[in-house]
């Protein structure tokens, strides 16, 4: 059994948001027994329908005698989120306590609900980490097939016998996510250019968004690519990473960067998984760069640190990879390599932008190089300490 870092507060009501297949009910599974809760999943067809078409059974189901004084937890509120109308009153008047699972904010969004107006907190699930991995942990399996669990832990960590389930589940993941979270929630009027979209935003991972570029590829115009880049951070696949600016107007003029939440559905989308990632190359830089920043979010999320995350670039393309806004902390301006031995030329282009952003803000280059070094005002370490280090707040 792996255990996970989100750490909700269990006496309190809450939302649990996370993109198919990273484990949200096994969790919840294993966090209460049958005893203690009434298990609602709206994946259920029966029961979809049953409560779709029959509001009132819901309140029925919730006030019966045998689950009066059980824990709520709905799976998948999102399919029905008139559900939250009723969820909100009896928290209110009941003091109930519910647990409401999501895969998508889209139709939660577009209905215009408040979250139950701050009477349940917000919790995030995300692909198994190295922190959570502990000692399964396989830098290569990871890079190559991502952290969902069914991909991830398809083989032991340092096997490829079962390399072919996780290619079967990854591929199968990408065509399920078109088919029933875009196609049968109709989100986009024609699947096709979606589809296009997706292999081109997924080979696009990590680069700056040229939005007019992606639009003549797809077929489409500018602000239907920016929906479809809204779907994508709706249904939890993949985030925004704005470009920072010490000016906060200024740094909403430039385009963002956008990454998806796991290496194994980005190399799924652009059809790479038969493609292995030899160290040493571009593709393999670009995984490891993906990876690391996937990690520290994951940090900031389990650890409620409320982190934000920008890139910076210069008109010469000097760029940082990470920059870190932490309350109350200095800035953290990061550069990621993903060599095994790194030489004071890696952290050159950190020491001049950063020096030039913000001169009290903290320089890291994180890598594979397991020898701690400062390079000026650079300290360079190997991924695995600088993570260590940032939890314990010693950075």
């Amino acid at each position: 059994m792996i255990g996970r870092d989100v750490s909700p507060l269990k006496n309190r009501s809450y939302f649990l948001f996370g993109p198919r297949g990273v484990g949200k009910s096994t969790w919840l599974q294993n966090q209460y027994s049958e005893n203690e809760i009434i298990y609602l999943d709206l994946l259920d067809p029966d029961l979809y329908e049953d409560l779709l078409f029959n509001p009132g059974r819901f309140q029925q189901i919730i006030s019966s005698p045998e689950n009066l004084k059980k824990i709520v937890v709905v799976d998948e509120v999102q399919k029905l989120p008139k559900l939250l109308d009723v969820v909100h009153l009896e928290i209110q008047r009941k003091k109930r306590q519910f647990i409401l699972t999501g895969s998508s904010s889209r139709k939660l969004k577009q209905k215009g609900v408040n979250l139950l107006a701050g009477r349940a907190s917000v919790y995030h699930l995300f692909p198994l980490s190295s922190l959570e991995l502990k000692d399964q942990f396989n830098l290569q399996r990871a890079l190559e097939w991502g952290g969902l669990p069914d991909a991830y832990l398809a083989s032991p960590p340092d096997s490829h016998v079962n390399d072919a389930l996780s290619r079967e589940y990854l591929s199968a993941y990408a065509l399920t996510y078109l088919e029933k979270e875009i196609q049968q929630e109709q989100w986009v009027r024609k699947i096709e250019p979606f589809r296009k979209f997706l292999m081109i935003a997924s080979r696009m991972n990590g680069k700056i968004i040229n939005r007019s570029r992606i639009a003549r590829d797809v077929g489409v115009d500018d602000m239907t690519i920016a929906s479809y880049y809204e779907i994508l951070e709706d249904t939890l696949i993949g985030f925004s990473l704005p470009a920072f600016h010490r000016s906060a107007r200024k740094s909403q003029r430039q385009a963002s960067k956008f990454y998806l939440v796991d290496t194994g559905i980005k190399r799924a989308l652009d059809k790479s998984l038969m493609i292995p990632l030899q160290a040493g190359t571009a593709a393999y830089g670009e995984a490891f760069e993906h990876w690391l920043i996937l990690e520290l979010y994951k940090v900031s999320e389990y650890h409620r640190l409320d982190w934000r995350f920008y890139y910076a670039r210069t008109p010469s393309d000097v760029e940082v990879d990470l920059i870190i806004e932490r309350p109350g902390k200095p800035r953290l301006f990061i550069e990621i390599k993903s060599k095994n031995r790194i030489d004071e030329s890696d952290a050159k282009s950190l020491e001049t932008l950063a020096a030039d952003l913000d001169s009290k803000g903290k320089r890291l280059l994180l890598s594979q190089d397991p020898l701690d070094q400062t390079f000026g005002k650079t300290k360079a370490m190997h991924w695995q300490t600088a993570l260590q280090e940032i939890i314990k707040d010693k950075i």
